[in-house]
């Protein structure tokens, strides 16, 4: 870990802390700050604050800058499904269980491993860890996955993201009996400050929605078709908690005896649609859910009738 400390003058007066950063350290950039201080590494005389936050005259601000670690991602063969692909894009679809790129703990056995071999070029927007990477699902959630082939691929899909034009649904097993046919969560979502690895609907969180429609009810649970408007972390396992209504077999924001198979959390991108970074024409893929999944929901018809 790389330290940097340094005192607000007068002239810094009213500058956020993500510039100041950047400023004080010109091999940072304004993007890299914020994410520093999005993550805690950057310290108001020893408090973390956010972004906007504006120092005062004679605070001391430290930056904790992680040293740089060299990356060798290892070509492996997964047996990746490839769902299509051609020369700007591929869309693939993840088992759970698999992570999307390499990380602290995850050097190997990624889907970034896996497509560094099925596939010849990737965009680099994203770094060398996270090659042809716009966007993730978590290790434990199955399905769709758009990947870029190249740096305008890669902008254009992110773009159509960032409008929230992309189609994406997912088909997800929770807790309880839900009453109502349709619902529309609009409750925004930010880091819990106490567990950094936990997300949790918050006052001054980014704004987050979430529709979803009942499509079967059992006993004890309701299989439902989520659509999301916005795309944050965790965001179904969020707002599906926030209601009363874990997803099963989540371990983070799930009941304690949330696990009722080894799948891991019964939650699956079942379709994703945007228009072709190229051509401009929509298109739109679809997944089944996995075996395990439907076996279990196969079960809980046959337990309801």
């Amino acid at each position: 870990m790389i330290i940097t400390k340094f005192l607000v003058t007068e002239e810094q007066l009213g500058a956020r802390i993500d510039t100041l950063v950047s400023t004080y350290m010109p091999d940072i950039s304004r993007t890299r700050a914020t994410e520093l201080v999005r993550n805690g590494l950057v310290l108001i005389n020893g408090v973390a604050k956010k972004a906007k936050y504006k120092p005062r005259v004679g605070d001391e601000i430290e930056v904790l800058v992680p040293e740089v670690e060299t990356v060798e991602i290892i070509s492996e063969d997964l047996n990746l499904d490839i769902v299509y692909e051609d020369s700007s894009i591929a869309i693939v679809n993840k088992p759970s269980g698999m992570v999307v790129h390499p990380s602290l703990g995850h050097s190997n056995g990624t889907l970034v491993n896996g497509l560094m071999h099925e596939i010849k070029d990737l965009s680099g927007i994203n770094g060398e860890r996270r090659p042809g990477i716009v966007h993730r699902i978590d290790k434990d959630t199955s399905g769709l996955l758009m990947v870029a082939k190249n740096d305008k691929a890669h902008e254009s899909i992110a773009a159509q993201l960032k409008e929230k034009t992309v189609k994406r649904e997912y088909i997800a097993l929770v807790h309880g009996v839900i009453d109502h046919d349709l619902g529309k969560i609009d409750a925004p979502i930010g880091r819990n400050h106490k567990d950094r690895i936990r997300y949790e609907v918050i006052s001054g969180g980014k704004e987050s929605i979430t529709h979803f429609e009942v499509l079967k009810r059992f006993t004890e649970y309701t299989q439902i078709l989520c659509r999301l408007e916005t795309g944050r972390t965790h965001q179904i396992r969020v707002h599906m908690r926030y209601i009363g209504h874990p997803l099963v077999g989540d371990p983070l924001y799930g009941p304690r005896k949330t696990r009722v198979s080894n799948f891991g959390q019964f939650l699956h991108a079942k379709s994703i649609g945007f228009n072709h970074p190229e051509t401009g024409a929509f298109l739109e893929f679809e997944a089944e859910i996995p075996e395990e999944f439907s076996k279990f929901v196969n079960e809980l018809e046959r337990a309801s009738t």
